[in-house]
């Protein structure tokens, strides 16, 4: 049975050809560590690192590109960002709708002096700026969001949070995990002083790579130190950028292949990309509009949310219906909490969550029938 991938936001597939490319290049003529010897293998590792650097400042708008630092995934860069900029008698701000890669940390900083505050997203997940504004207090010291949920896809006004955070003072911690790539993204228009990255979602390269910017290193603690081969002559830490959040061999090859998702993102554009993900979502919105027994969530229009669908069928438990999905007709989804409990609990799924569908910029509007066409059948047969 042909199978259609419909898990995109948990990792993108497939991805371009040019990033398998880039990982067997790199495996069978590369191997060199970059930044740590003089060798021509090891200056071609730090060429790679350096263009995937400065491809990330290209996307994301980063005049200069040493204030994007890479680590293994967004959950390491949002740890990186909240643990290393909150302390005893420090306030946050998050809301409703966060993955656990911002909840948990956070919940392990109430357990340490760290005062937190959630704001309510409403029924479809969206969050009001205004009630960012009234949880602040004169202790607050960041403000952390996501720009698009995981669960259901709604896309926070970010700039609007990120004008009020710079006019209070406030530090603004975005997770861009759903949206780079997949929507046009500038920081400096969005205000952030944080933006934490998955490599291997919408920018198309592989597990195992993601990144922050930091617009001001000043302000944030490492959370890790040791090798980084400059300034070997110190037992300190180097203080400048990116080497002061970057110890020990970074992912040579994964940063390679992320290198090439980029380029792939360059050249047929990230503008192109969203259009593409508006078209699939419109495509399942208006066929399963009339069916009453499927739940939709999230805001149900293709203006404010990001290629990600989640629904439910009466009669049948998210486990059920993702597993009949894949096993009847092929499509590949991902079934119950994504993750997210606090989502959940907003968008009252919870505990048993949803069936959540996420395309990306290769799938078709003909496997977007077919998987629209599985779930009007699932349904009907429910019903029966």
């Amino acid at each position: 049975m042909r199978q259609l991938y419909f898990d995109n936001a948990a990792t993108s597939w497939p991805k371009p050809p040019g990033v398998l490319r880039a990982l067997g290049r790199y495996l069978s003529r590369g191997g060199g560590n970059p930044g740590r010897s003089g060798h021509a293998r090891a200056i071609e590792a730090g060429r790679i690192v350096l263009e995937t650097r400065e491809l990330l400042g290209e996307l994301l708008g980063v005049r200069d590109p040493a204030h994007i630092v890479f680590t293994k995934n967004a959950t390491e860069a949002l740890n990186l960002a909240l643990l290393g900029t909150l302390g005893v008698g420090d306030h946050a701000v998050t809301g409703s709708m966060e993955h656990n890669s911002v909840a948990r940390p956070l919940t392990t900083l109430k357990e340490r002096g760290v005062e937190v505050t959630v704001v309510e997203a409403d029924g479809a997940g969206r969050l009001d700026p205004e009630g960012v504004a009234a949880a602040l207090r004169p202790n607050t010291r960041l403000v952390a969001l996501n720009h698009a949920s995981n669960v259901c896809g709604t896309v926070l006004d970010a700039a609007a949070v990120g004008g009020l955070c710079r006019e209070r003072g406030v530090l603004f911690l975005l997770d861009a995990a759903q949206t780079a790539g997949c929507v046009p993204l500038v920081v400096e228009e969005l205000g952030v002083d944080y933006l934490a990255f998955s490599g291997h979602k919408g920018l198309l390269g592989p597990q195992g790579t993601g990144g922050l910017y930091i617009r001001d290193p000043g302000a944030l603690r490492p959370l890790g130190f040791g090798g980084t081969g400059s300034r070997s002559d110190r037992e300190e830490q180097p203080e400048f950028l990116p080497d002061r959040f970057e110890s020990g061999t970074l992912n040579v090859h994964g940063l390679a292949g992320l290198g090439a998702g980029l380029r792939y993102l360059r050249d047929r554009g990230v503008e192109s990309v969203a259009a593409h993900d508006r078209g699939i979502l419109e495509i399942l919105l208006e066929m399963l509009k009339e069916e009453p027994r499927i739940t939709v969530y999230g805001p149900g229009s293709g203006s404010g949310q990001v290629g990600v669908l989640s629904v439910n069928i009466a009669g049948l438990s998210p486990s059920d219906a993702g597993q009949r999905l894949e096993r009847q007709f092929g499509v590949l989804t991902r079934i119950g909490l994504h993750c997210a409990p606090r989502a959940h609990r907003t968008l009252g799924t919870f505990p048993d969550g949803t069936v959540r569908l996420s395309w990306g910029p290769f799938t078709r509007e003909g496997e977007a029938r077919e998987a629209g066409r599985a779930l009007l059948t699932l349904s009907r047969d429910a019903r029966r």
